[in-house]
């Protein structure tokens, strides 16, 4: 059975296929027009991130966008059987591929071994919003619903630009990677001038929609390391390369820095760079300390200041 979405309103049930982007809205322009003053004109786009991941992501409408009855602020994944209200219109997601493979990931690891995965070196960056629960209490969910919309949408085109794949939407952090081939120092390169385009991006949502006392502000991990990739339709990427990636993330808020790299990663960089900058810290799941590089945008944007860094 293919992918699709069926949609049911007074007028009957209708069915469409899932695209790479569905925009939803009252505006004549798009995908599916619901004409109902309850809907904004650019309501919310559902967006497919790898092979078959499809996201719903609310573009900061008035009355918002609810999957399973709870509205949200943040890019949402879609599960087969999902239900989708937008206004007086339901919007059922069919995905029965999906869940076969779902059931696969979850199975065992010596079932997830017997997939078709590859073993792949690849660079792994896990970018975070700072303090996004205490903001969302604090402002209305329609501005931070137009925030995440924007900053999901621009992140994603910002690591393309950078050579780099969004692997996963998680929350309010986005997770991305770069696999690599003849020379890993260009994906951790590529990867630390993907963290300063969204570090810049988020300093330019602060302007248009917060400013004083509110600031969005980031965490970043960045982790080198052997995942397997191609699991599942969506290609991928887990293992424990992965997880670092994110423990990395976090802390980033304990040591204080805006970027904290593993050894696996630095060690491709120029030694001038990270040499002063060497700790080692303790992460879950790890029995021995890890090595890692904590630094400051203002130290990476120096790094990069005859490549016209951006951060």
């Amino acid at each position: 059975m293919p992918v699709l979405f069926t949609i049911e309103n007074e007028n009957g049930t209708k069915e469409y296929p899932c695209p790479t982007m569905l925009s939803i809205g009252r505006d004549e322009n798009s995908d599916i027009i619901i004409n109902d003053r309850q809907v904004s004109r650019n309501h919310a786009m559902i967006r497919r991130l790898g092979k078959s991941d499809y996201y719903l992501i609310d573009s900061g409408s008035i009355n918002g966008s609810f999957v399973n009855d709870k509205r949200m602020s943040t890019p949402t994944l879609l599960k087969n059987g999902d239900q989708i209200t937008i206004g007086p219109a339901t919007i059922n997601f069919i995905h029965h591929e999906q869940q076969i493979e779902k059931t696969k990931i979850d199975d065992t690891e010596s079932t997830l071994l017997m997939q078709n995965v590859n073993i792949r070196l690849i660079t792994i960056l896990v970018a975070d919003i700072r303090g996004f629960t205490t903001l969302s209490e604090e402002i209305s969910i329609s501005t931070l619903s137009k925030i995440m919309s924007e900053w999901f949408r621009r992140v994603s085109d910002l690591v393309a630009e950078k050579e780099g794949t969004v692997d996963k939407f998680i929350g309010d952090c986005v997770y991305a990677r770069w696999e690599a081939r003849d020379d890993v120092s260009i994906t951790v390169i590529n990867a630390l001038k993907a963290a300063g385009l969204i570090k810049k991006l988020t300093e330019e949502l602060n302007q248009v929609y917060l400013g004083p006392p509110y600031e969005l502000k980031i965490g970043v991990g960045i982790n080198t390391g052997r995942a397997a990739v191609g699991v599942g339709q969506d290609n991928t990427a887990i293992g424990d390369a992965v997880n670092l990636a994110f423990r990395l993330e976090s802390a980033s808020k304990e040591l204080k820095k805006d970027v904290v790299l593993s050894q696996g990663a630095y060690q491709y960089l120029p030694e001038s760079l990270w040499r002063q900058a060497e700790s080692e810290i303790m992460v879950k799941g790890k029995k021995e300390a890890v090595k890692v590089c904590g630094l400051s945008f203002a130290e990476i944007k120096l790094f990069f200041q005859d490549e016209s860094f951006t951060g």
